[in-house]
């Protein structure tokens, strides 16, 4: 199946969301700058410049984060780890129950990666065949719940922990170099892993966000967070001409011209619906309690003010840069390889039973 993809580029809040997702994207690029400095000095044994690990890395350990979250919610402590982490996903989750599944479109790097692909996929389409790809309905759901699946697993692995093996594990050395671990995969990264990379790149060209549609564990929590959000995108029928300009500018294919109301896990608030609509408060985002509208401007402000306001709270609070001393980080180093993980929720179930008698559980 074929259909045609209309973007308004013209409008302002396209401008000022993809203004707010280069800074984003400029933002990650700094933090894995300052990173790759800190391993460097991790790799040095300690003899040249000290440079301090960045705390934003940890937006990129979403599941130590959400485990972060569950000992919270059992201890009331934030843990000392990864407190970044923890108010990132928790900025991340609060922007999408306010403003739908909006930190897809408007801050995620890989989102936004993925968009840009998108486009470069659309362009090639419109210069060979004047459409783009949709797959049809018969693949495209069994597809989407591939990464409902994929959240469901990892939600059963850390739910399933009791709060001594949750505890035992974040103090653990593998979560302490879990973002080391990560750089090193990408900095080492192996042919199989790089085929794959590739593979979804080249689908992302041809299937408009394909990581996004089909395989983000991060986006399926996102999606269902944005079920309860009470801003929504609405149309008024009585005022609609039944152009279909706002379903072709959908870029999750979401049929907005057949909607009362967009209810969908698959929305991801760009509003690029709303900006081709040519009829005046036809499609809006409004509140869903007392119909009053929510102006793009109000929107766009509001989804970077509750990620910013969230993450400051983190730092006002001196929860944003973990206890770990730069000794403890160089001790770690030198067994760097050495250092496992549980593998399988077989793993998980080991460790709640030594932590439960006492015993010491050795991940390797």
């Amino acid at each position: 199946m074929s259909i045609k993809y209309i973007k308004n580029n013209e409008n302002s809040i396209q401008k000022v969301r993809f203004t707010v997702q280069v800074v984003f994207a400029l933002l990650c690029i700094w933090i894995g700058i300052e990173f790759w400095l800190f391993t460097t000095y991790l790799e040095s044994g300690g003899t040249t410049t000290f440079h301090t690990r960045p705390p934003g890395v940890e937006g990129f350990l979403p599941i130590s984060a959400l485990m972060s979250v569950y000992y919270f919610f059992l201890t009331g402590i934030i843990h000392h780890v990864h407190p970044a982490g923890f108010f990132i996903l928790l900025a991340i989750v609060g922007v999408s129950f306010v403003f739908g599944k909006s930190f897809c479109s408007w801050m995620c790097p890989i989102g936004t990666l993925s968009e840009f692909v998108g486009d470069f996929g659309e362009e090639v389409w419109k210069k060979l065949f004047k459409r783009r790809v949709k797959l049809h309905k018969i693949a495209d759901y069994p597809l989407r719940s591939l990464k409902y699946l994929l959240l469901a697993f990892f939600g059963f692995a850390i739910f399933s922990m009791t709060e001594a093996a949750l505890e035992y594990f974040l103090n653990g050395e593998y979560n302490v170099v879990a973002d080391v671990k990560m750089y090193y995969f990408f900095a080492n990264i192996s042919e199989f892993s790089l085929i794959v990379i590739g593979v979804l790149f080249l689908l992302s060209i041809f299937i408009r966000n394909f990581w996004c549609r089909y395989l983000c564990p991060y986006g399926a929590l996102l999606g269902l967070v944005s079920f309860l959000s009470p801003n929504k995108i609405k149309r008024n029928a009585t005022s609609c001409i039944d152009c279909g300009l706002c379903a072709k500018a959908c870029p999750s294919f979401i049929k907005v011209d057949k909607m009362k109301t967009v209810f969908s896990d698959e929305c991801t608030s760009c509003l690029n619906c709303v900006d081709v609509c040519p009829v005046a408060d036809t499609l809006e985002v409004k509140n869903v309690f007392g119909e009053k509208k929510v102006s793009k401007k109000i929107f766009a402000f509001g989804v970077v003010l509750i990620f910013v306001a969230v993450t400051g709270l983190g730092m006002l609070t001196g929860n944003w840069h973990n206890k770990i001393s730069k000794e403890q980080y160089l001790q770690i180093h030198k067994n760097l390889d050495a250092i496992g993980h549980p593998r399988s929720t077989e793993d998980i179930k080991e460790l709640n039973k030594a932590t439960e008698k006492g015993k010491i559980y050795d991940a390797e």
